[in-house]
């Protein structure tokens, strides 16, 4: 199971010096990737349910650094280890701003980028992007066709309400075409992960959820004429770290690693570990990072 961390955003963290020193490290540590999310802002009443915890959304999103921007510092302070958005919500970017955005951070790190997407589920954050919340599903899957053309054609031309683009030269393209990762867990959504993505985020949950879901995900693949096996699951983890608590959400780094084992155990691929809600600073943050791995490594070594 390959083991990332979510870079430096948000909160305490959004900071140039969190970034910098996390990518860096994170990278000589051994982690696979950093990730960034997406948020544009925190109502007062919120319209919609956060998803997660309480329902309400965390104290630190009230401040949150732009992932495009994150991730082209993290690119600029590392060498090798991955760069992928967990997740970028998909809707709110006209698809060629998207793509050069995305292609830009692909570009500067030298074909390093993992794209992660997902629909979202604020409908305020839609209205302060001028995005209609109705009909976001198709407009969705929109905007991952358009990504494929853009990504792949040359001259590129496509057409789609509200988007045209006239027979037109993008360039520069990804040094390969990034595999892209869709978020979401009703079964229209792993439905669509199953017949186009390259794999599923999802999140902390239990075991039999994820791999029921997961079941769903591979079976839509079989039925596309898919390699089921050529897909890959990533598990968002958020946990906060606690003498006592409740695994996966809550726990010990122990408690936590014993679930992310089993997770392995039961088909996960790839874990991000974000420590931001935890963690209360750079140092804790990287001693935190650093008890994973080794509780990680030990867990995958041979008996």
């Amino acid at each position: 199971m390959d083991v990332g961390l979510a870079v430096p955003q948000y909160g305490r963290f959004a900071a140039l010096s969190s970034v910098l020193r996390v990518a860096r490290e994170a990278e000589s540590m051994g982690f696979a990737g950093l990730w960034a999310g997406d948020r544009l802002l925190t109502p007062l009443r919120p319209k919609d349910r956060y998803p997660g915890g309480d329902g309400r959304i965390p104290e630190a999103h009230r401040v949150f650094l732009d992932p495009f921007a994150v991730l082209a510092v993290a690119a600029s302070a590392t060498s090798a280890i991955r760069l992928g958005t967990s997740a970028l919500n998909a809707c709110w970017y006209p698809p060629v701003v998207l793509a050069r955005s995305l292609t830009t951070i692909d570009h500067l790190s030298g074909g390093r980028l993992d794209v992660g997407l997902g629909l979202g589920w604020s409908s305020d954050e839609y209205a302060a992007a001028g995005v209609p919340w109705r009909d976001r599903a198709s407009r969705y899957d929109a905007t991952l066709d358009a990504l494929e053309a853009i990504w792949r054609d040359d001259p590129v031309s496509f057409e789609h309400e509200p988007w045209t683009i006239v027979p037109s030269h993008i360039e520069p393209k990804p040094a390969r075409r990034p595999p892209i990762y869709l978020g979401g867990f009703a079964a229209p959504a792993l439905r669509r992960i199953g017949r186009r993505a390259d794999g599923w985020l999802t999140a902390s949950l239990p075991i039999p959820m994820l791999t029921a879901m997961w079941r769903t995900v591979c079976e839509t693949a079989e039925r596309a004429g898919r390699d089921p096996g050529a897909l890959r699951m990533v598990l968002r983890t958020n946990p906060e770290i606690t003498e006592t608590g409740r695994p996966p959400w809550s726990g010990t780094v122990a408690q936590i690693c014993d679930y992310l084992a089993a997770a392995a155990e039961a088909g996960v691929h790839a874990v991000i570990i974000d420590l931001q809600h935890t963690a209360t600073g750079d140092e804790h943050l990287m001693e935190l990072a650093a008890e994973f791995m080794a509780h990680l490594r030990a867990a995958s070594a041979p008996s």
